[in-house]
């Protein structure tokens, strides 16, 4: 039960399931001659528009991000089908090119989140899979942290017998890939990643006594996967 000072939030479950009473309603008078669905069903793009919003009102961390791109969606596709709009959003899909590029070079620029002044090669993981796959372990017992990038394959990485003292930072980069990281069951995942067309799950049981050791992944998927576990 929810605390009496508590806002009431909705999931966009929420919004999907009213979407298909709607449509349900719709073909039903449809099919018995009272309307034309197809004069309503072409306003389904303010279904995205309602679920952007709803991230945007949730707030938190990424829930802006994902909000305003399910918002520029249904807007864009709702001008699209009322014929407002003639370039489809289809063919804008190359912009994903660029955000992966962009994203590629900005963290070229900056280098890798663990600190230069570390001198323990170990104590880093980096990996880099182009149309193919790779498999890495790292036991290091001063882990800080890496960079890794799956392009069209894949990255499975065993941190299991590793630790870090205090907080590491993963940077992550999938398109049309996926990332697999293995982590010890005393450390807690703060999750940072911007799913674009993909997905982002941590799948690790939360620590049985308070976590000293904290894993930050923090990046951009983009019809790919990312995924954490035990």
């Amino acid at each position: 039960m929810e605390g009496p000072g508590r806002p009431r939030s909705f999931a966009p479950q929420f919004v999907m399931g009213v979407l298909i009473s709607v449509v349900g309603v719709l073909f039903t008078l449809d099919n018995l001659g009272f309307i034309e669905a197809g004069t309503y069903l072409r306003f389904w793009p303010v279904a995205l528009i309602a679920v952007g919003l709803m991230k945007l009102w949730s707030g938190g961390r990424g829930a802006s991000l994902h909000g305003l791109i399910f918002f520029f969606a249904g807007v864009w596709l709702l001008l699209e089908s009322l014929s407002i709009v003639t370039i489809s959003l289809w063919a804008l899909w190359p912009v994903l090119l660029i955000i992966a590029g962009g994203s590629m070079v900005w963290r070229g620029i900056n280098g890798p989140a663990c600190p230069r002044e570390d001198t323990d090669t170990h104590s880093t993981v980096n990996a880099v899979a182009v149309l193919g796959g790779l498999n890495r372990r790292n036991n290091s017992r001063t882990f800080r942290g890496g960079d890794l990038t799956a392009v069209m394959g894949g990255c499975q990485i065993d941190l299991t017998n590793a630790a870090l003292d205090g907080e590491a930072v993963i940077d992550v980069f999938a398109m049309w890939g996926g990332i697999e990281i293995r982590v010890p069951e005393d450390w807690t995942i703060s999750g940072r990643v911007t799913p674009i067309l993909g997905g982002y799950e941590d799948k690790t049981h939360p620590p049985r006594e308070a976590a000293t050791q904290r894993l930050v992944v923090r990046g951009i998927v983009i019809m790919g996967g990312v995924e954490i576990k035990n």
